[in-house]
């Protein structure tokens, strides 16, 4: 009751804040194509589709762990759903079911709060060159890429300022503080840059992409729009699972207190510790402190999604609210002052010791 007490008062507080990590609410839900409805096209589309979650979820085939060709050669038991969609069929995986056992299986599984993309799109053609705006044609065959390599894609809205930033040149430079700069208005966490030429009947596509100081890169290929977005979004996702995943017994306790809380801001911290099975202990004041399980560097990747900074026990004793620290061991003003009369008799409710944090203890604030 008293952490509920406690919580609540931080609802006072509340503000409305942007989210920068973006859940995917369709992260388990895969459009594989079929041929036809019979039942081994079918049977085998829902293998693929069992492939292609496993991408999503871990970024790595899994094709020679006996454990994990088990669930592919029955992937039913793992779907709650599936119902044909023209020439594809969507399947609906259930997540606990999933989740469960593939961490049985001992894969180390990325979860559904996953970096948002900024995405600069450029087409050459020889019909002359074109930035893929969130509204304009070549947006949906990005998004659908995007969805089926699990990843929050943005677009700019590629209007004249930004058709002029994003040339050729500043896709293709080592150095992205131009891109940075015009994409600053979108508040996504990664930075992706693609130029893609179509040369007779095929197309090629050089890409970059920047997450804070990491960077990667490459050239794909493909004989359409559709096969060369997927390339690229499959490369990018595969570049990021393992910073994000979290690897069954590759962890320690740790104690994570977080300074600056609201509602909002507690929703979201609540959602990025949930596969950490992160355990709200105590709140004290804006203060929430947790216990959960992660490597630290596997929860330093998944707290820089909600732009949290870390801070050392100095920086963090001295943001300590003033009163807070000047009420240690100063009277309670609803003590009784000397010379007054005190109740006899009344047995005292002695002081509650001071908790100590379990396992490694981390601390950061907004």
């Amino acid at each position: 009751m008293r952490l509920l007490t406690r919580f609540l008062a931080i609802c006072c507080a509340l503000v409305s804040l942007p989210s920068v990590a973006v859940p995917l609410s369709d992260l388990y839900k895969v459009r594989q194509p079929v041929s036809s409805q019979q039942p081994a096209d079918r049977e085998q589309a829902l293998r693929q589709a069992f492939d292609t979650l496993l991408l999503r979820l871990t970024g790595e085939e899994q094709s020679e762990q006996a454990s994990v060709a088990a669930l592919r050669d029955d992937p039913q038991q793992l779907i709650s759903r599936y119902a044909y969609e023209g020439d594809a069929v969507i399947v609906d995986f259930d997540p606990h079911t999933t989740e469960r056992a593939l961490r049985s299986a001992g894969l180390s599984l990325w979860g559904s709060d996953r970096p948002s993309i900024m995405t600069w799109w450029l087409v050459e053609s020889p019909d002359g060159t074109q930035l893929v705006g969130d509204a304009q044609e070549g947006s949906k065959t990005l998004q659908t890429a995007a969805q089926h390599r699990g990843l929050p894609l943005r677009l700019p809205l590629a209007d004249l300022s930004e058709q002029l930033a994003a040339t050729r040149e500043a896709l293709s430079a080592s150095d992205p503080q131009a891109l940075r700069d015009a994409s600053e208005r979108y508040d996504a966490d990664g930075l992706l840059a693609v130029v893609v030429r179509q040369s007779d009947e095929s197309w090629e596509a050089s890409w970059q992409f920047w997450l804070g100081q990491e960077r990667a890169g490459e050239k794909v290929s493909g004989d359409s729009r559709e096969a060369v977005a997927d390339q690229v979004m499959l490369a990018v996702s595969r570049f990021l699972a393992p910073q994000y995943r979290v690897a069954p017994g590759a962890s320690e306790e740790i104690t994570l207190e977080v300074m600056g809380a609201n509602v909002a801001r507690f929703a979201e911290l609540d959602r990025l510790l949930e596969p950490f099975d992160g355990r709200l202990q105590r709140v004290e004041s804006d203060r929430l402190v947790y216990v959960l399980r992660a490597s630290p560097e596997q929860l330093r990747a998944q707290l820089a999604l909600a732009r949290l900074q870390e801070v050392t026990e100095e920086e963090w004793q001295a943001a300590q609210p003033i009163d807070a620290q000047a009420s240690i061991g100063e009277p309670d003003e609803a003590e009784a002052q000397p010379g007054q009369d005190q109740p006899t008799g009344q047995p005292q409710e002695p002081e509650p010791a001071p908790q100590e944090e379990a396992g490694t203890v981390m601390r950061y604030r907004w």
